[in-house]
């Protein structure tokens, strides 16, 4: 009995020392790979740049042109629209195109993604709101569904029991469309802290992308036609103000594209290519275009897309930090780690 404590005593104590030393060592030499707040301007045709420096902020452009404060709020005024209002500034168009602040709050949109939101396992039970409610705020439901093998099931929160009559009706309205059981990807936005519900986006066990919601206590669903070369890997409901996009996805090449409300069509985004799984995304939209930034542990990549052709405005990357020697040793030096950035789960890793 002391032999066995002494080996769980030293095997203990190896195991925290693997993990610590490691650790403690990655604590002190690592360094945040940072770069400055860039959006594309619609008013000079270039990126826009705020940075940090010793002396202050520095406001330029992709060319190296300064700004004033005043001036940076002026190139961006999808985007300090407030501040304008606030001066006086605000202008009545831009490209042609009459602008209010009202119509500007509702284009703009932004969208963040990080590995983490994707790679961290979910509970597979789902509630489903009314989309069409007749009322303001939108409201939790008392139940919850599940997706299984066969059919779609709904329980009962407060008895914990399935609703059998319900489940049927919404398990008879997915076959009728063609679903097959059982679902691949369940993507929705289970909040009420949003202005309407479009409900989920489900493949099938077959790849086939369909529409489903609640409208009025009975069910909806639309099967989505999707070009044949697309075979969707990921799938990210938005629900913006500006009611345009159902949904941002990704396939299995890593190709981005945005599923347009009215048509439900595929567009494809002119990028290289993004993977969810290890690279983070954040997209700043508004009436005229997107500035669309991919980072990840070897890029960190700005596109500028025009927000109604979908065509490639401007790009540009901030190099990354050239690796010092000690961080070059901490990369190899082996050890335990009980967290990643690319998940929220707590499990040992060598």
């Amino acid at each position: 009995m002391i032999r066995f404590s002494k080996i769980l005593f030293y095997t203990t104590i190896v195991i925290l020392l693997f993990w610590l030393i490691p650790w403690s060592y990655n604590f002190f030499v690592a360094r945040p790979q940072k770069s400055p707040f860039t959006l594309y301007s619609s008013v000079i045709n270039d990126f826009a740049i705020l940075d940090k420096s010793d002396k202050g902020m520095i406001r330029t452009d992709a060319k190296g042109n300064r700004y004033t404060e005043a001036q940076f709020d002026s190139i961006l005024p999808m985007f300090y629209f407030r501040q304008l209002v606030s001066d006086g500034r605000f202008p009545d168009t831009l490209n042609n195109i009459a602008l209010t602040p009202k119509r500007i709050q509702t284009e703009n949109f932004i969208f963040r993604l990080n590995p983490q939101d994707v790679n961290t396992k979910k509970i597979p039970l789902y509630p489903l709101l009314e989309s069409m409610s007749g009322r303001v705020d939108l409201k939790m439901p008392d139940d919850m569904f599940r997706i299984t093998s066969k059919e779609i099931q709904f329980i009962d929160m407060a008895s914990n029991e399935i609703d059998n009559a319900k489940s049927a009706l919404y398990t008879e309205a997915l076959l009728k469309k063609g679903f097959r059981f059982p679902a691949n990807i369940i993507s929705g936005n289970p909040t009420t802290r949003k202005d309407y519900d479009e409900g989920y986006l489900l493949t099938d066990k077959e790849g086939q992308l369909f529409h489903f919601k609640q409208v009025k206590g009975r069910p909806f669903v639309r099967k989505i036609d999707m070009p044949k070369h697309i075979s969707i890997k990921h799938i990210f409901l938005t629900e913006f103000k500006n009611r345009k996009y159902h949904a941002f996805l990704t396939d299995s090449e890593n190709k981005l594209y945005a599923l347009l409300t009215k048509s439900y069509t595929f567009q494809s985004i002119p990028i290289v290519s993004f993977n969810p799984e290890k690279e983070r995304i954040s997209i700043f939209g508004n009436l005229f275009d997107w500035t669309i930034n991919i980072s990840g542990e070897f890029k960190n990549q700005y596109y500028a897309i025009d927000a109604k052709e979908f065509k490639l405005l401007k790009s540009m990357e901030y190099p990354l930090q050239e690796e010092t020697l000690a961080e070059k040793i901490d990369k190899w030096m082996p050890g335990i780690s009980f967290i990643s950035s690319l998940n929220k789960e707590v499990f040992p890793t060598f």
